[in-house]
């Protein structure tokens, strides 16, 4: 779809982040197939400007979709359609505490996407890739088992043994957002994401639907 933006949580304040956060979705979207049929990829900051943002290109008639974390657990109602399309994130939305959005006018469930429960739920998908980033001071018997979904792992505490698995490494500071958030999107593999994670192969089932891939 040519003009399509893709409003995402992430960047922060800084230009530079901002920078990183485009680059890295950039590339973890062309791993997983969209090579030459990218959205125009806006980092907003904060969650709730990504839902400002979209809502004004919404309100505008542009073609838009909004990418942000899940924060919490979904309900079971919420997704319990076999059909992942007919999910529901703006319930999710609706009712999570801290949020309240409603739906704009003009979109749709499938204009909405959830990182469940954050970005970096995505990187448990990929233990390799994580391991080999930062070094041999890393301890990956930290992480959350491999036999527990990504979705269901608490944020607090997912980042907390990233911070305690990443303590000891040799070459690299302890985990931090601004520092290696974008630059591990960049790197992980988005098939074994996307095998994790039933969100995240709805938003790029979605997002390549919508580029005609």
């Amino acid at each position: 779809m040519v003009g399509m933006k893709l409003f995402v949580e992430g960047g922060g304040d800084s230009n530079d982040l901002r920078t990183a956060c485009r680059a890295g979705f950039a590339a973890f979207l062309k791993k997983a197939g969209l090579t030459g049929a990218l959205p125009r990829i806006v980092a907003c900051g904060s969650r709730g400007a990504a839902y400002a943002d979209f809502c004004t290109a919404i309100a505008n008639g542009q073609h838009a979709m909004l990418l942000v974390d899940s924060e919490s657990a979904v309900l079971p109602t919420h997704q319990a359609d076999q059909d992942k399309a007919r999910w529901q994130p703006w319930a999710h939305l609706a009712q999570r505490q801290g949020d309240h959005w409603a739906k704009p006018d003009g979109a749709a469930d499938n204009d909405c996407h959830l990182m469940v429960r954050c970005m970096e739920s995505w990187f448990l998908a990929d233990r390799q890739t994580l391991q080999l980033f930062f070094d041999p001071g890393f301890k990956l018997n930290v992480l959350p088992p491999p036999s527990r979904p990504v979705e269901d792992i608490d944020k607090e505490d997912l980042y907390q043994r990233l911070k305690t698995a990443t303590a000891h490494c040799k070459t690299k500071a302890g985990y931090g957002k601004g520092e290696h958030s974008f630059k591990l999107l960049a790197l992980i593999d988005s098939d074994k994401v996307t095998g994790a994670s039933g969100w995240a192969k709805r938003f790029i089932d979605e997002l390549k639907r919508r580029m005609g891939i």
